[in-house]
Parts: C-alpha cells; structure tokens; sequence
C-alpha cells in the first residue's frame, strides 16, 4: 500500500529501533531520565533556546503554550485553517479558556497587517489580545512555508503591541530543509516553539515545546502534568527523537522532491486540477473533477489499487510525501490515478 494520507504514518526504521532498545531511562517526571534531558538539551540548542519539553503530541504542546503566555477571558490571534483551528477538538476554549480570533491567510499566510488588524483595543469594553500563534509549514495551506520577512514584520507588531508570539512548528524542519535557513533562525521570533517529531523526522510518538522562559516553563511542565502528559521512563521514547534529530532532517529534501514529481505527474491527468508551483515541501493539495463518483468512492477506487490519500472537503484532496515513500512508489502512485481517472 502506498500510504499518502499523511506524514504521521510513518514508522521507524530498525535503526531507530536499535537506538530505542539501547536507550538508558530514568524517570523522567523527577527529571531523572538521562536520555529525555539529552533529546531536551539537543532541541533546545538547535533552536537557539534554554529550555524544552518532552510531551506526547504536537497538540499538547500547542496547548501547554496557550495555556502558559495566557488567562481565561482572553484571546489569541490564529490563522483561520491552522491546526489550532481545526485539529485541536477545540481546546484552546475547553482546557484553557482563551477565544480564537481567526485571520484568513493566503495559503494559511497571514500578513502582518492583518494581523495588527486583529488585536484588540486597549480599552475595558473589549476582550486582550495575549497571543499570537504561527504555523510554519501550514498543514491545510498545502505545507506552505512562512516567508521569514513576513514573520519579521509581523514580530515587529507583536513587539510594538507587547504581545508573545507562539510558533507551532511541527513541520518547522520542513521549511529549514527547503530553505537551508537554520531552525534558530525562525525560532528567534517567538517565546515559544513546538516541534514535531513523529511526521517527517519519523520518530513513532513525540513533541517539545521549547523556550527561554524559565518561568513559562516550569508553569507549562505543571500543566503538562495537568493535562496528564507526564511520562516516566520516556527515555525509549527520546531516543527516537534523537535518532530523528541527528540522521533525519537532511534527507526531508527528499520528502519535497518526491512531492513535487508527483504534483508535475498529477497535472498530466485532465481530470485533476493543480498547481505545482505551490509545492514547497512535502505537501501536495489537488482537485479531482469526478462528476461519476463521489470523494468517499474515489478514495475507495484508489485505495483498491494501493494508494491511500485523504479527502479535505468537496472536490479537494492531500497527498503527503514522507519517511517511507520511495521514487518509485511516486510513478506507480501516479499510475493509478491516470488509471482510474482516465478509464
């Protein structure tokens, strides 16, 4: 099966194996597992920060954030098909007591104009701007990567306004690999960063929310307790992490070139409608103009012949190149498509 739903499919290689069955642990909610405080030390360090956080998923990361720069009663300023947004079963409300106030981004990009647009005005009768929110790449703008001038410009308003700035970087390395700019590079612009490990870098669980704030935190490793994310001996797991970190982010390259085939592939069958130009990582978004079946028969037809996509809603569909798939499952991918399209 030629798995293109997503990057978390992944799994890790025997390699990576090795290196978890080998991993020395300790207890890590007494900050005793040495192989945790290692993956910790390294993040950190790659970011041009102090301080990381080991927790299970990106969306505990996102949320440990929110939960730590704000108060109940306020609001945080996201792009309107982030991943904050859409695939966080509404968390920033429930677990933190904070609004989102949406801004709709051109490919999930928003400008630093309409982002001074959307704070709140200093007054008694309206609710306080206490975070703005980031996602580079953009999962649902097609894995676009945030232009670092536009990130600099809308830190500027952030400055000025004296709000703090979180960076959901989940795919972060993805835009590091395309644009060779080092990740400390874009980490330099927000209090805090969360970093995905289990998509394209293909560890099998993991995130880390990463910080200067010392303050901030211990106040996120509390709440990270709260929200039942404490581990003990997660040194199994941290040893994947830094497999990952250390042997995983160059070959990413590969991941953006075997999207970009297959979006130049895609485009040679009438039936599907796509732009590659706006291929920049691993993420491809496409239409199939189908009037004789609907997404969920389509999906079934694909699926049927060996390849899996996802469906994003009315004629839109995703790929998503990673870890495990090989040139030559991008030909054979394309295959099928011209298959069951043209038949």
């Amino acid at each position: 099966m030629i798995d293109l739903r997503s990057d978390t499919v992944t799994k890790p290689t025997d390699d990576m194996r090795k290196a978890m069955a080998r991993a020395e642990v300790g207890d890590d909610v007494y900050g005793e597992d040495p192989t945790v405080n290692r993956l910790q030390e390294m993040a950190a360090a790659m970011l041009g920060k102090r301080f990381a956080l080991l927790v299970p998923s990106g969306t505990m990361a996102n949320q440990l954030a929110i939960r730590s720069h704000t108060q109940p009663g306020q609001e945080i300023i996201v792009e309107s098909t982030s991943h904050v947004v859409r695939y966080e079963q509404g968390a920033a409300g429930a677990l933190a007591g904070v609004q989102l106030h949406w801004v709709t981004g051109e490919r999930g990009i928003m400008t630093a104009e309409q982002v001074e647009a959307a704070i709140r005005p200093n007054d008694p009768h309206s609710i306080t701007t206490a975070l703005i929110c980031i996602e580079n790449t953009h999962n649902a703008g097609g894995g676009t990567i945030y232009p670092l001038s536009t990130i600099e410009r809308i830190r500027a308003v952030a400055v000025r306004h004296g709000i703090p700035m979180h960076l959901d970087g989940a795919r972060l390395f993805n835009a590091v690999a395309a644009t060779t700019l080092p990740p400390a590079v874009y980490a330099q612009h927000f209090e805090t960063v969360s970093l995905c490990l289990s998509k394209g870098l293909g560890a099998p669980v993991g995130s880390l929310l990463i910080s200067n704030d010392q303050r901030l935190m211990d106040r996120a490793r509390r709440f990270r307790r709260m929200y039942g994310g404490a581990m003990r001996q997660a040194g199994i797991l941290a040893a994947a992490g830094i497999y990952a970190l250390e042997r995983h982010v160059a070959r990413l390259k590969t991941d953006h070139d075997h999207a970009k085939k297959l979006a130049r592939l895609l485009q040679q069958i009438p039936a599907i409608q796509i732009a590659p130009q706006h291929v920049e990582t691993n993420i491809v978004m496409f239409d199939i103009v189908d009037e004789r079946r609907s997404s969920a028969q389509l999906m079934a037809a694909l699926k049927e012949h060996g390849v899996l996509v996802n469906a994003v809603g009315g004629q839109s569909y995703r790929a998503v190149t990673h870890l495990q798939i090989t040139d030559k499952q991008i030909d054979e991918a394309a295959a099928v498509f011209a298959n069951i399209l043209t038949r």
